[in-house]
């Protein structure tokens, strides 16, 4: 008779794979990692054995030392198989940035979700040399600190052109509720919110292994975040309904392979912080609006730390979506000052 396996989140492998280098986790699934030139400085990527071929689970941003890591785990680890699928959990660049490359260049075929495919065409063909009025509005009704503000404002902004290969028309659409055949195995489609719409996560039939994403990650949190896009969105509400249900699913043995950090096990507690992370956050923003506050004054009790430098960005997002939630369940109140930025105070 087995042991119960503990509830606890450990981790089976202590070091990441070197760059260039994968690590099998499963039969016929490698693990590797493309780097990233930010504080988060890596992106987890998956290789899963077709026999002839190889389905790549995500791809690391679009550059030169992108493709250069790429070339050294296709000739490697890869053993010079071609890669005829691209499977990309979400639109973000890390994940999709060299999808549109693996099309072009490989003639693989892409899968993904139809919201993070149209998310990504469209952001990447949508280059800005400098802010569209509506962000700067954006920034503004946020109460975006001043000299951030003036920086952004006369600077190129971020643009997904910059590191996201053009996508070619045509993908294949999952979504929820499909199986999948991919290395073998049988996966279930279950789709998450949140962090990203409509974000893919894939659930073995055959074995104990999860493949993640950015929806289930160990050790941090994923960001949250409100943009000029969709300003009235409640990304946290998307989130906490996500945890909750796909939290139904999570078993004792699982073998979570997210998108950032190490692989792990210990999927049911972690789903139970990652809700209740949220909630305290909730809590803790409340009882901070009993005096009128603007986005930009609500760091300290959704971070508690220091907010600074290239965290800013999405520190400010992130208290947005805490914010538009309370105000989306009726807790908080708001009204507009007269340099644009929305005040939000709590109802009691």
């Amino acid at each position: 008779m087995s042991s119960p396996v503990p509830e606890g989140i450990r981790y089976p492998w202590e070091t990441p794979p070197a760059e260039g280098e994968a690590i099998e986790v499963a039969k016929g699934v490698l693990w590797m990692r493309l780097p990233l030139p930010m504080m988060l400085d890596h992106v987890n990527v998956y290789a899963l054995d077709e026999g002839d071929s190889w389905t790549i689970i995500d791809t690391g941003f679009s550059s030169k030392r992108s493709k250069a890591v790429w070339a050294t785990l296709l000739a490697g680890p890869l053993a010079g198989k071609p890669v005829s699928r691209v499977i990309v959990t979400h639109h973000h660049p890390d994940h999709i940035g060299l999808a549109g490359w693996f099309q072009s260049e490989h003639g693989a075929e892409l899968w993904t979700t139809r919201t993070a495919w149209l998310f990504g065409r469209m952001l990447q063909l949508d280059e800005q040399a400098i802010p569209t009025q509506e962000t700067l509005n954006f920034y503004r009704s946020a109460g975006m600190d001043e000299d951030v503000f003036n920086q952004r404002a006369s600077e190129r902004p971020f643009n997904f052109s910059d590191v996201v290969d053009p996508l070619p028309l045509g993908f294949r659409r999952i979504k929820e509720g499909d199986v999948v055949r991919i290395g073998g195995r049988d996966w279930d489609v279950h789709i998450g919110n949140g962090h990203a719409p409509e974000h893919a996560t894939f659930w073995s039939r055959d074995d104990n292994l999860v493949i993640s994403g950015d929806q289930i990650l160990p050790s941090i949190s994923s960001n949250i975040g409100v943009y000029a896009t969709e300003p009235e969105a409640d990304p946290v509400g998307d989130w906490l309904e996500a945890c909750e249900r796909l939290s139904q699913y999570a078993k004792p043995d699982h073998l979570v392979l997210g998108g950032h950090k190490l692989p792990f096990t210990g999927l049911k507690t972690r789903m139970r912080q990652l809700i209740d992370n949220h909630h305290g956050a909730l809590d803790r923003l409340v009882d901070h609006l009993a005096t009128p506050q603007t986005a930009g004054d609500c760091f300290p009790p959704l971070f508690k730390r220091k907010i600074e430098g290239s965290a800013y960005g999405l520190a400010l997002v992130e208290a947005i979506a805490h914010l538009n939630h309370l105000y989306h369940v009726g807790s908080v109140t708001r009204t507009k000052r007269k340099d644009g930025a929305w005040l939000w105070q709590n109802k009691e």
